[in-house]
Order: C-alpha cells, then structure tokens, then sequence
C-alpha cells in the first residue's frame, strides 16, 4: 500500500525567513493563502492591476501586491491561475524574478508535465494539489480538518524540496487528512483522465442519455430528471462515505440486482476500450495540443458547446424543479 504523509512529516519550520507568493485568488488561491496566512507562513497574494480579487483578497487581511513584485520579494511562488494563463504568467513575471535556490509550486501538473512551462534547474519546483475545491479546503480547516492532497516533487535543486513540499501540504491543512506522494506526470494523466472519462464527461453524458432515453419513451421530463440526476447525489453521498460496499448496503434489494445485471451493459467493452483510447490521448499530449489550440484560436468550439449544453432540457426542467427546493441555494 502506498505511504501516505501525515501531520508528523511535515515541518513548518522550512519555510522560515521565507516569504510564500500566491498568485491567483480564486478558489484554490484564497484558500491557500489564508489557510498558510493561519499556519503562521509570511503570505502574500500577487495579482495583476484591475483584478476584482484585490479588494477581496485584501478585505481577508491578506498582503497584496503586484505579481512582479510579489515575486520577487517571495521564496516560495505558488501558481493558482488558470492551467491556460500559467505559461504566459510564468515567462513574463515569474521567471525574470525567480532567484537560485527559489522554490517554484503548482497544484495541478498540467504546465509543467506538457512542457509549457520549463523551469529554470536552479529552482525547486514541486506541487501541492489537494483533492477538493477550494472552498471545501478552506472550510474544513478552520474545523481543525484537512483535505488530502497529492505532492510530487519535480526538481530537487536545494536538496530539501521535499520537506518544502510536505511543509506546505501542513500548512494549508492537508496533512491533517494525509497526502500521497505521486509525480507530476501521474497526477496529470490521472486528473485529466478522471474528469473526462468518469467525473465530468462520464457522468454528464449518462445522465443525459438516461434522460433522453426515459423522455423520448414518453415519461415525463420532471420524472426523468429526478431519476437520473437528482438522485445521482445522494448515491456518490453513499460511495463517498463508504465505497461501492456502503451505497449497496443502502439502497433496495431491487436495486441492488439491477446495479448487478445492467451496470456492465451500459458500461461495456467497447466503453472500456474508448476509456483507454482518451487515456492515450492524454498521454501523447493529443488532448493537450487541441486544448492550447483551442485557447490560440479564441475558443470557438469550446464556447460553442458550452451554449448548445445549454439548450439541453435538462437544464430548463433542472432550474424549474430546484426553485421548488428550499434546502438548495440557487
């Protein structure tokens, strides 16, 4: 079994006489920086000129200044900025003010594991990544809990970037809930391929096909999506806090056998060998190289998609039925 990294392994005395530059505000970037800021870490948040998080950011008691100058007063330079503006960030205002022996950070592989941005070797560059949005890992710290996280190290130029990784992993928390060592090549074609295939692409597409399927047999469309989607959380609830074991010994007899006899006719072979095929893909770099030219040509069929997702009935059955729930904030 993999080892995995708990609140003893990590030192937050590394990160003495070092200041920690976060650059980003957004759901990742406020909780890591207030989650440090309350570890006792020298924090401050680096955004560019007319950014709507300034005022925010700075509202949270939190150090801001301009990235260029956040940089170069930082040690350590966490870079919680969209996957596609990260290059272009790095090469104009991270890396003319990285000095040797810096440490450069990242929560997600992307950049670095596709070459997009290539880091000087007399810096330390290592990731954090915590398995969970933002918010959540801001809010189960302030509980004295973590989420856990992934960490890798990429360059080991001061000997100690280890220890610098597990240290930041304490001080946003993670630790409390245990952190795995992986490598940025890993957590990339993992994440990636968990998102397409199964959590985002996987799941949207068979809520969809179930309801299509029920609508077009004639049931109604509010029947419909209570079944394929509504409910779809109260399963992974279920999975979440126990496994496949637990949702199964939650839910009827009835369903039980259906799970058994239909699970492996939806998600059959030819599913399973499409599965590898975007695995590849994402390992080549093919998922990748369209993803960066589709940013270089404006996005148009990403945003094309994006409003015809839309027009799906689900979405106008979904708003209707969640105004009838209290419960939900919408």
């Amino acid at each position: 079994m993999a080892k995995m990294y708990y609140g003893k392994d990590g030192d937050l005395n590394v990160f003495e006489g070092k200041k920690v530059c976060v650059l980003g505000y957004g759901s990742q970037g406020r909780a890591h920086a207030l989650n440090m800021k309350d570890s006792g870490l020298d924090v401050v948040v680096g955004l560019y000129e007319g950014s709507k998080s300034i005022q925010k950011a700075k509202d949270d008691g939190l150090l801001v200044k301009s990235v260029k100058d956040a940089v170069k007063e930082s040690q350590v330079v966490m870079i919680l900025v969209p996957d596609t503006k990260q290059a272009k960030l790095y090469e104009e205002e991270v890396k003319p003010f990285l000095d040797e022996g810096d440490a450069l950070a990242f929560a997600h592989g992307f950049n670095i594991n596709y070459e997009q941005i290539v880091a000087n070797k007399d810096v330390d560059v290592f990731m954090v990544a915590p398995k969970g949005p933002g918010h959540l890992v801001r809010r189960v710290y302030e509980e004295n809990k973590g989420v856990p996280a992934l960490f890798a190290v990429y360059n080991d130029y001061t000997g100690k970037c280890k220890e610098l990784a597990l240290g930041y992993a304490k001080a946003i928390g993670a630790l409390r809930a245990g952190a795995l060592e992986t490598t940025f090549k890993e957590e990339t074609e993992t994440d990636l391929f968990g998102e397409q295939a199964v959590l985002c692409g996987g799941v949207t597409e068979l809520i969809k096909a179930g309801f299509d399927t029920l609508v077009e047999a004639g049931y109604q469309k509010e029947v419909a999506y209570f079944e394929c989607l509504h409910e779809m959380k109260l399963i992974v609830d279920l999975l979440y806090e126990g496994g496949f074991e637990n949702m199964r010994y939650s839910i009827s007899d009835t369903a039980e056998y259906g799970d058994y006899e239909v699970g492996r006719r939806i998600i059959n072979s030819k599913t399973r060998e499409e599965m590898k095929n975007v695995l590849s893909e994402i390992q080549d770099g093919t998922f990748a190289n369209n993803w960066i030219k589709e940013n270089k040509d404006g996005r148009v069929n990403f945003n094309k998609r994006k409003e015809d997702e839309l027009k799906h009935d689900l979405v106008s059955v979904g708003k209707d039925l969640r105004n009838m729930m209290s419960w939900i904030q919408n």
